[in-house]
């Protein structure tokens, strides 16, 4: 009979694949030997990684440790003190129950673990790759150290694919930061080649974490720490001011039951929280830590445990997006509401200097009042007092000027003895968003309707239950044989197919605000954009609706003009 193309892998061989599951890289054990000593109850942690971690990786703690009966089981495959059935996998609210990390260890390095109890007796297990297997007594305070040596040495294939040392270092420090960011009350201690690189003290909160790992020591005041809660699910959210605003997402974190994962929809509720707080094309830093009953999460979906699915994922995004609201709401007061502190020193304004580095918009309103003499007339906006800004509307006459255009970006408005520069695009993407809300949209039947099939029954049940809310946005959707059918969409709707879908379904992540979702989303598409020439009939029009609002600002936030009086020009320039 001729051989098959199926065979049965050597055990080793085997092993090793399944190991790769686990263990791509050194940090990944430095990730897995963490989540140990962490559901061990330790409250002092030390990693000491050598080159890059490759040549050793070495856990200490104080946790509970193990018996020698425990060493001589916990290196096998799916050996694990977690769960004892599927049943205990619902329920499980440590950060490792699969019994892998410990098991993989031994198909990639040498492993060494000693381990104490008590402080009075510990045991050493010696077992790995090219390594027999022992275990023998020896000497150790209460807790474990789990000791990597030699990672991927007999793995070649695998071991030409790592970086070199300082990249391969830096992965492994940022996974021990993951780590040290959901466990305040732990103390961390990491050690890079025999010098130590960073010491985590116990902090009193998870605020005081983020900002001792993610602020410089000064922006620590514009961090801020709310708490929320909902059916099955509690929020902690660490939320840096747009003080501190970021250029990328880079310094974002979501945190579910102590494990860092990779969320977009919980990433996008957190930007939408805080829309209108943050210029435009910066984000903010922040943490959102999730804690949610197991039973109604499912963390199992992923190798490495960096995804989660959640039963109610919408509940859990629309308390993380009302409650950044709730926070944010004072400010983005009117004008007349932004406070003010009179005889602002300079040593305030140095502190902030890290900040308005990353804000161009606060260092040229830093050099302006700089330039402007001391006179009763001008105060430094700020917004950390209580005091209130007294702000001279301006006059809806029609005796405007209009005085040309500048930049690509601006017109200006001559009146009486002030000239407004005005951003044309957010000038007229409110002047759309108040009329998108206050009729309804028209829309117009698509030639060829547009089908399509969603990712998820939560996605499905969305577009079902809000059907005639999306007819008053001006989109017709109808489902189409298990997928769904796009008939109409609003007037000049001008994106791909992709985008068209991707906004529609975004759109659940703000259910009780979908119409000034939506409205946002349609004026900023069809308004003036930067760099397009707009003439003087035009332009005369926008000022005289913007100058009049009450809040002028677009709805992403920004202010839509900014003033310059005569006097406060002359001033500028030193002309009496």
């Amino acid at each position: 009979m001729s051989e098959g193309l199926i065979r049965i892998l050597p055990p080793e061989e085997a092993r090793n694949i399944a190991a790769g599951e686990v263990v791509d890289r050194p940090a990944a054990l430095v990730r897995e030997f963490l989540d140990n000593a962490i559901d061990a109850g330790a409250t002092l942690i030390e990693i000491a990684i050598t080159g890059g971690g490759s040549k050793c990786i070495e856990i200490r703690d104080n946790g509970t440790g193990m018996e020698k009966e425990d060493l001589e089981l916990c290196y096998l495959d799916h050996a694990t003190s977690k769960i004892r059935s599927m049943a205990d996998l619902g329920r499980a609210r440590t950060l490792g129950f699969r019994g892998e990390a410990l098991s993989a260890a031994t198909a990639v390095s040498r492993l060494s673990i000693v381990s104490s109890t008590d402080g009075s007796h510990a045991w050493k297990l010696n077992v790995g790759s090219g390594v027999p297997v022992s275990i023998e007594q020896t000497s150790r305070s209460q807790g474990t150290t789990v000791t990597a040596a030699g990672i991927f040495d007999d793995i070649p294939a695998r071991k030409r694919f790592l970086k070199r040392d300082g990249t391969e270092a830096s992965v492994c420090k940022n996974a021990f930061l993951e780590k040290a960011l959901a466990f305040p009350s732990i103390s961390f201690r990491f050690f890079q080649d025999n010098a130590l690189k960073m010491f985590l003290p116990v902090h009193r909160s998870l605020k005081e974490r983020f900002a001792s790992i993610e602020v410089e020591a000064m922006q620590t005041n514009f961090l801020h720490e709310i708490a929320a809660a909902g059916e099955h699910f509690q929020l902690r959210i660490v939320i840096g001011g747009s003080e501190i605003a970021m250029a990328t997402r880079r310094k974002q974190y979501i945190f579910a039951n102590g494990r860092r994962i990779d969320d977009p929809a919980l990433m996008q509720a957190l930007e939408y929280g805080v829309q209108g707080w943050f210029p435009n094309n910066t984000h903010p830093v922040g943490a959102v830590y999730l804690n949610v009953d197991p039973e109604y999460a499912d963390f199992n979906i992923h190798p490495a445990k960096r995804e989660a699915r959640f039963v109610d994922s919408a509940a859990i995004h629309h308390t993380v997006t009302e409650s950044l609201r709730a926070l944010i709401h004072p400010y983005l007061a009117r004008p007349e509401q932004i406070p003010v502190i009179k005889g602002f020193d300079e040593y305030e304004i140095l502190k902030a200097i890290p900040a308005i580095v990353q804000n161009p918009a606060a260092l040229a309103e830093r050099a302006l009042q700089k330039a402007i003499p001391k006179d009763p007339d001008f105060t430094l906006v700020t917004r950390n007092n209580l005091e209130t800004l007294e702000v001279k509307e301006p006059k809806a006459h029609y005796d405007m000027q209009y005085r040309g255009h500048i930049f690509g970006l601006f017109f200006l408005i001559e009146q009486d003895d002030r000239l407004f520069i005005i951003d044309q695009h957010a000038a007229h993407e409110r002047i759309l968003y108040d009329e998108f809300l206050s009729k309804a949209i028209p829309r117009q039947e698509l030639l060829v309707a547009l089908p399509f099939e969603t990712g998820s029954a939560e996605d499905d049940a969305f577009l079902k239950k809000h059907q005639p809310d999306f007819e008053r946005l001006g989109i017709v959707i109808v489902p189409a044989g298990g997928a769904w059918r796009i008939e109409s969409l609003p007037e000049q709707w001008r994106k791909s197919d992709h985008e068209t879908i991707q906004a529609i379904l975004d759109l659940k992540n703000a259910p009780e605000n979908m119409a000034e979702r939506w409205a946002a989303t349609l004026a900023c598409h069809r308004a003036v954009k930067d760099g397009d020439r707009i003439g003087e009939g035009f332009a005369l029009s926008l000022a005289k609706s913007v100058l009049s609002m009450p809040d002028p600002r677009c709805p992403h936030g920004r202010p839509l003009w900014f003033e310059l009086t005569k006097d406060a020009l002359c001033k500028l320039v030193q002309r009496q």
